[in-house]
């Protein structure tokens, strides 16, 4: 019996241990994704292929600032090219304990539009980006679970906790273990099969921050990818938080869309 206890509470002591560990992988992996700095800005160049090979172009403009580290954040991203979408600015507030609010403006409706959370998991102005991958999927609202880990990565599968508000049945990420950024996200159906993968394809350090300057989603059933490359990204640059006011939509800020010269130290 009393080897019985003991097992018992060794298996307990595991299952405490895997389950802090998760949390902290998770929570370090969000950070590293989206919370580099107090606030941020980059060039970025989309380009969106399709099976045929036929090729569209977006650049725009990503400002960030964090109202708390780990928690409630700002993003407003504004189009330049090409000059069907030029003027055209997504932007989101983003909340830990409550639903974003996400907004885009469209300048030849002159339409500002409310994006549901339904619409979350919906492509980005036409590439295989979704608007939540712009600003990042909540970690709290899904299950986690560390499958195994070696000496480069860490290999997680989550699961959402409201599973009809996806269209995945689950997804794996594979997260590096030096600066916890998610290296690769893998997303299956309901019939375990394989349709959409992101991957990061380069990185590199911009003012201590380990920094994804390339990354590729593919749409798997379709054959289609898109590539997004970010371009002179900047961290710490004093934003104020009017930037990100709903006047940003139809008037953007003309001095944080300006590359900056120098980061604020």
């Amino acid at each position: 019996m009393n080897k019985l206890l003991g097992i018992l509470t060794l298996l307990t002591t595991i299952e405490i241990v895997d389950a802090s560990q998760i949390e902290t992988i998770i929570d370090q992996a969000n950070l590293a994704s989206f919370y580099a700095g107090n606030d941020g800005r980059s060039d970025a160049r989309m380009m969106i292929v399709d099976a045929k090979g036929n090729k569209q172009l977006r650049q725009f403009v990503i400002l960030r600032k964090d109202l708390e580290e780990g928690a409630d954040q700002n993003f407003l991203v504004v189009f330049n090219r090409p000059s069907d979408v030029k003027g055209t600015v997504f932007m989101v507030h983003k909340k830990i304990k409550n639903e974003d609010d996400r907004w885009l403006y469209l300048p030849a409706l002159d339409l500002e539009k409310r994006i549901s959370s339904s619409d979350n998991r919906t492509s980005f102005v036409g590439s295989d980006f979704f608007y939540e991958d712009v600003s990042g999927r909540n970690p709290s609202i899904d299950n986690h679970t560390l499958v195994k880990q070696d000496d480069d990565l860490y290999y997680i599968k989550s699961t959402a906790k409201t599973p009809s508000e996806v269209e995945f049945s689950y997804y794996t990420m594979q997260i590096n273990r030096q600066n916890y950024l998610p290296m690769l996200i893998e997303y299956y159906n309901q019939s375990d099969e394989l349709y959409r993968r992101v991957e990061v394809l380069e990185v590199i350090e911009v003012q201590g921050y380990p920094t994804v300057m390339k990354s590729k989603v593919s749409n798997l059933k379709t054959g289609g990818y898109t590539l997004l490359e970010f371009r002179q990204p900047a961290y710490d640059l004093g934003m104020d938080e009017a930037v990100f006011g709903l006047r940003s939509l139809r008037n953007p800020p003309k001095k944080w869309l300006a590359r900056q010269k120098k980061a604020k130290q």
